[in-house]
């Protein structure tokens, strides 16, 4: 399974731990960046993840920021995104086994020890395939989708006006 991982400066040391600690335990990883420490803008890194992600070039992601809600609100601006902010090996299998998650977000002073816990309890729990999770799942699915625009008669009526 091939995993990207994406942070902005401030989640930019927790994530080059965990792309170690990952590739030692034998997952193809991609490093989205940042490649340092200098201030970035955590959305450009989030969308590259989501993109990468919604594509089904990686099988999952992990985005991390200072808190990490940022990045966790900019890769679910990604259509096909489902983006959980988890803090605990809890929330993350219930991001997982109730929401399908495809993407994490931790935040970037979280200890090391605490992240990799919840990355691997993300990483080994399945989806539930439960009716009632999946019928929500589309209906955050559905509601992504193009909307056709509709005209109201009242603006018909005064655009013709306007001719």
């Amino acid at each position: 399974m091939n995993i990207g991982l994406a942070s902005d400066h401030r989640g930019y040391y927790l994530k080059q731990k965990l792309l170690k600690y990952l590739t030692q335990k034998g997952y193809d990883t991609v490093d989205l960046g940042t490649t340092n420490k200098d201030s970035v803008d955590y959305p450009d890194y989030a969308f590259l993840l989501g993109e990468k992600v919604a594509a089904k070039e990686i099988a999952l992601g992990i985005a991390v920021c200072g808190s990490g809600i940022g990045i966790s609100i900019a890769c679910n601006k990604v259509k096909d995104i489902r983006c959980a902010k988890v803090d605990s090996i809890k929330e993350a299998k219930l991001a997982k086994l109730h929401n399908d998650a495809n993407i994490i977000a931790l935040n970037g002073s979280m200890p090391t020890y605490k992240a990799k816990d919840i990355i691997d309890a993300f990483l080994t729990t399945e989806f539930s395939n439960i009716e009632r999770h999946q019928r929500r799942i589309d209906k955050i699915s559905n509601y992504e989708k193009p909307k056709r625009k509709t005209v109201k008669k009242s603006n018909v009526k005064e655009q013709a006006n306007e001719c």
